[in-house]
């Protein structure tokens, strides 16, 4: 584990975040269980260190080191099948394949370095390995039946940690760059995106997330700087990160590239056969949204039991991974089809108002603004946190 950047240096550009992510995860596993770096290159002492560790922790511990010995020796990952209870998992929402072509895209746009995100608190966030997505679908696996069966399919890794500001610069990077590659798509040369005006950092932040309520002293949200604070003893979260499931934009095929729009008022067509779900239309108050979900999560009998709303950051990963996939931008409500989306997990208490995102085709660019109100242009997307 010593000299870390000449050993990384010294592999294929293509696998260094792959050693980084790898070498991080030992790191959390060893700070976890009490056991020192010194002790992993002896034997003895390793020995020692590991004696009070339950089996499935030697056994993913001896895993950890096994592939990271691999990496070193042969200067690429070790090709491995899933453990077979993983496998159901990998094929229900073909894993392996929607992690790397996300892990790819944050690592393109410039998000990912060296396998991590630097949040608003100094700390580094490593992002989370295929196989612990893998092992988090495993563990939920029977309350996910219900939404695998409604269509939420889709994966998304959103780096909730890092600052609002910095994410909005790499969306506008992202749309310089595909303008670019793509010839054919209209973007304003001088103003790609229309920006949200801070919110998450510093000593007073200006946007909470997860309210409980659109008013100044009853909204009971939490900064981002909470949040992170909250992840570190928290064994169910992935700390800075967010790990979500989507439906795609077709939700009864699960290859379906994008993400679902927010049905028109009386378009919508249910999904699911087990508990059908009719989609949250457009045209709705934000507080009637939020009392939908917020009513949800205490009744599994509920069609939108385990949703949640989106967040500024949720939508700007979104939004590039749609652009990628479908080569047409997301919420784009001017095309007589789609809406603007309000972002009803988070809110701006002194302004009373909500983040609000769209594509807007007579500007040529993404907007990120705040809104309040009742309007048949504008619903909300739901993902379900895992």
């Amino acid at each position: 584990m010593d000299s870390v950047s000449s050993v990384r240096d010294s592999l294929p550009e293509q696998y260094r975040a792959h050693f980084e992510t790898l070498r991080q995860e030992i790191i959390d596993f060893t700070k976890a269980h009490g056991i020192s770096r010194e002790s992993l290159g002896k034997p003895d002492l390793l020995r020692e260190a590991t004696s009070k560790l339950s089996t499935s922790d030697l056994e993913r511990l001896a895993l950890l080191l096994e592939r990271f010995e691999y990496l070193l020796k042969n200067g690429e990952p070790k090709k491995e099948k899933f453990p077979e209870h993983l496998q159901e998992i990998e094929r229900l929402y073909s894993l392996r394949e929607q992690y790397t072509f996300q892990f790819n895209l944050l690592k393109e746009v410039g998000i990912l370095k060296e396998g991590a995100i630097l949040g608003i608190d100094g700390n580094t966030y490593s992002i989370p390995t295929l196989e612990q997505v893998a092992m988090r679908l495993f563990e939920r696996r029977e309350e996910l039946s219900t939404k695998h069966d409604q269509g939420f399919t889709k994966l998304l890794l959103v780096p909730f940690g890092m600052s609002l500001d910095a994410l909005q610069e790499t969306l506008k990077q992202f749309l310089i760059a595909y303008k670019q590659k793509n010839s054919f798509f209209n973007l304003n040369a001088h103003e790609s995106l229309c920006a949200l005006w801070g919110g998450d950092t510093g000593d007073s932040p200006n946007l909470v997330y997860k309210p409980q309520s659109f008013d100044l002293t009853g909204h009971q949200g939490k900064t981002k700087a909470q949040i992170l604070k909250e992840q570190e003893d928290n064994q169910d979260s992935f700390p800075g990160w967010t790990v979500h499931l989507f439906q795609p934009s077709n939700p009864s095929d699960s290859d379906s590239p994008g993400f679902a729009s927010i049905s028109r008022k009386g378009q919508g067509t249910p999904q699911g056969d087990f508990v059908p779900r009719p989609p949250l239309e457009a045209g709705e108050s934000p507080n009637e949204y939020l009392s939908i979900l917020q009513k949800a999560q205490g009744d599994k009998n509920s069609p939108y039991h385990g949703e949640t709303g989106l967040t500024p950051e949720d939508w700007i990963i979104a939004f590039m991974t749609h652009l990628t996939e479908k080569g047409q931008p997301m919420d784009d409500y001017k095309n007589g089809m789609e809406k603007q989306s309000y972002l009803i997990g988070a809110f701006f208490p002194f302004a009373l108002y909500l983040p609000l995102a769209y594509w807007d085709r007579d500007c040529h660019e993404a907007i990120l603004d705040e809104g309040y109100g009742t309007y048949w242009y504008r619903g909300i997307r739901t993902s379900v946190l895992i």
